[in-house]
């Protein structure tokens, strides 16, 4: 024991252990390439064939010695996760011997087979040639026996086929769109302003052997299929509750592959429902929060495989319990380290502060719809309105004091600032504490957090690319509009002061600071003329709206064509989605339920038969009750089952428009499925469990 704690590597040892981060290209690279190199990742400019070359040998060297093969570009297509080709850095000699060799051209350029990867109808699917380009604001790392180079990826003819490339164009315009108001207030120091995202990532843990015995699980991520334990949260006795040993143990495991990593893994604890758990990193860049957040959930499920269990992402895995989200935590600073979200000790007199927070209000209030699309997928739609998630209807808190100078501001009135206060405990041995000028909001779906903005809306499997690339685009249309009405000003002060009121008074029905889950903020939010849309089918035809184009096409990030082709891909996204999720019922009732139930009742009938043989007048109250009961059931079953498949292949036949196929399998589909859980579910709860033919959801959920 003394021995392996002797060689065990310390924490700051271990962090960023597996990546070529810049202490390595510092001590591995000649001094004109490392400077080089730091010039493409700060500024942009274009790198050298020759830099690349030394780059790409140094970090093949490094790889080797880290005990690696291959190397892969590492790109995220528009399917929302990853992707990777494999390619050793062997290279034959004339002696037939050889050696290992990694070129700049390799490192720059790949060529992964475009075909097979969503596009939404920009690509035919013989069209096959595709191209990625290295991310190099993104760390190379080490990962199994290969060197991962993460990367942009598009097609032949340069249409944008995956999640990177917009984000980093969104990340470059809120740059510029923000420096230009910096310099409004004199800051000539800044060259640079960045995004940066720390995403909170909740998860469920159960049993891998319960696992494989559940087709739902195994093929949709969630249950399709359980009647509810006797015991649920109701209790609140699993949030923050003490961690299981088999979990702390895989959460142990995790946190250091992810610092290996250079992830900034910070906080874990369970969360409200029982096997669910949250992770939650130190916030970073936004492009390489992403990367992060891709290559967190995979550890997740690749840790958990380790210790016999299995890591769900789905946003709802189980009904009648919380779901799981990701919390996306925004906000812009400077390169020289300054928050520009932090409202300092005196926010009323920060007109800084004041004004990007009027550029962040007046965006969310005018494209609430993007912000509601940049987190559709069937499976939030189960989380978003249901009391455990924000409801689908986006607002903004921003809390007493905030609001207050806001107010003040509107109406040109003085602001009485809030005093600062201290909780006494009236405990002698415990010191009093500051308190916040504010309360926190966890039912708002877009809080101000004291120096950051919290999007609460994510689901906690999508990739955070989507929202971020909305939030940077919105923010910086919103700051050109400033920028361009106030660079001429002849009295800055005056000049917000007057923006900042009209913003207010034009967009201030976007902030609420109540109780989201309450009925009655729908209905004061549909006085206000705030959308609600409900689900993904009612949310993402707006995507194409004209402003919405205007949006992106100005600002460089997509091409009309390209956001066509995400509209197509995420709408069939949500009707494969929902099939895959109606096929999987449809056979487990069928081959496994069905046959389940039916030898049950027979058991039952057997039971009776042999104690009449005995004594005709012994009881069979019981058993006869069930038969009785069941058999019903068991026939409901059927002709739900029935129905399902009907409308099924109804639904083939019906038009190949993308949008009537989705409307289809909202409104009929999942009324389908929905009824015919009803009654599976009722048929568990009076089947005994040695024949029920899956483990429950008291196995699932209480067996980790």
């Amino acid at each position: 024991m003394g021995t392996c704690l002797e060689t065990r590597k310390s924490i700051p040892e271990l962090f960023g252990s597996w990546v070529f981060n810049d202490d390595v290209m510092q001590e591995r690279l000649p001094k004109d390439v490392y400077k080089s190199l730091r010039k493409t990742i700060d500024e942009g400019k274009d790198l050298d064939l020759n830099v690349a070359n030394a780059v790409a040998n140094a970090m093949k060297d490094w790889a080797v010695e880290k005990g690696a093969t291959h190397y892969t570009h590492w790109f995220q297509p528009l399917n929302g996760i990853t992707a990777e080709k494999h390619d050793s850095f062997i290279s034959p000699t004339s002696d037939g011997r050889v050696i290992m060799q990694f070129s700049g051209k390799e490192l720059i350029k790949g060529e992964p087979d475009a075909s097979s990867f969503p596009s939404g109808g920009l690509r035919a699917t013989f069209e096959a040639r595709g191209y990625t380009a290295w991310d190099p604001t993104s760390y190379a790392f080490v990962k199994g026996d290969s060197l991962y180079i993460p990367t942009a990826f598009c097609s032949y003819s340069g249409e944008v086929l995956d999640k990177k490339t917009p984000l980093l164009r969104s990340m470059e315009d809120l740059n510029t769109q923000a420096l230009r108001i910096l310099r409004l207030f004199g800051d000539q120091k800044t060259k640079r302003v960045i995004t940066t995202v720390g995403p909170e990532q909740e998860y469920f843990l159960v049993d891998k052997e319960l696992f494989e015995q559940r087709p739902d699980l195994r093929f949709t991520g969630r249950t399709l299929f359980g009647a509810k334990a006797p015991k649920g949260q109701e209790l609140d006795d699993h949030y923050f509750g003490s961690i299981k040993p088999r979990v702390a143990a895989f959460m142990k495991d995790l946190d250091e592959e992810l610092w290996k990593l250079g992830i900034l893994a910070k906080t874990k604890h369970n969360e409200v429902a029982p096997a669910q758990h949250e992770l939650a990193p130190i916030f970073t860049t936004t492009n390489v929060a992403t990367d992060h957040n891709q290559l967190t959930m995979e550890t997740m499920k690749n840790v958990a495989a380790k210790h016999g269990l299995v890591c769900l992402l789905h946003e709802k895995p189980f009904a009648g319990v919380n779901g799981s989200g990701k919390h996306n935590n925004w906000s812009l600073s400077t390169d020289t380290g300054k928050n520009l979200l932090d409202p300092g000790k005196e926010p009323a007199k920060n007109t800084q502060f004041l004004l990007f927070l009027a550029a962040v209000i007046k965006g969310v209030d005018e494209y609430q719809d993007l912000l509601r699309i940049s987190v559709a997928s069937a499976g939030n739609d189960h989380r978003l309105g249901a009391n455990e998630a924000p409801p689908a209807i986006v607002s903004m808190f921003l809390g007493d004091e905030l609001s207050g100078i806001l107010e003040s501001i509107e109406y040109d009135a003085p602001y009485v600032g809030v005093q600062e206060k201290k909780l006494q405990t009236g405990v002698h041995v415990l010191p009093d504490l500051n308190m916040d000028t504010t309360d926190r909001n966890r039912t708002s779906p877009f809080a101000f957090t004291g120096n950051k903005f919290e999007f609460r809306m994510l689901g906690s499997a999508i990739s955070i690319s989507c929202p971020n690339i909305m939030l940077n685009t919105i923010a910086a249309e919103e700051l050109r509009q400033f920028a361009d009405r106030l660079e001429h000003s002849t009295d800055l002060e005056r000049d917000v002061r007057t923006l900042v009121r009209q913003v207010m008074q034009e967009h201030k029905r976007i902030i609420f600071n109540g109780d989201g889950y309450s009925d009655a903020w729908t209905e004061e939010a549909k006085r206000r003329g705030l959308l609600n849309l409900h689900t993904t089918v009612d949310a993402l035809p707006r995507y194409l709206d004209q402003k919405n184009v205007e949006l992106f096409t100005s600002h460089k990030i997509y091409t009309e064509a390209e956001m066509e082709a995400r509209y197509e891909t995420i709408i069939e996204e949500y009707s494969k989605t929902l099939n895959i999720e109606a096929l999987t019922m449809s056979e487990m009732v069928r081959r496994d339920i069905l046959p389940a139930v039916s030898g049950y009742i027979a058991s039952l009938a057997e039971a009776v038969a042999s104690k009449r043989a005995v004594c005709a007048e012994l009881p069979c109250t019981a058993e006869t009750s069930l038969i009785r009961t069941l058999s019903g059931l068991l026939d409901e079953t059927y002709a739900k089952v029935e129905t399902l498949d009907t409308d099924l292949a109804d639904g083939k036949t019906r038009s190949h428009n993308a949008l009537t196929m989705a409307t289809y399998y909202k409104d009929t589909i999942i009324a389908d499925m929905e009824a015919l859980r009803a009654v599976v579910d009722q048929m568990e709860v009076n089947v005994s469990s040695e024949y029920w033919p899956y483990p429950s959801y008291g196995d699932l959920m209480f067996r980790v």
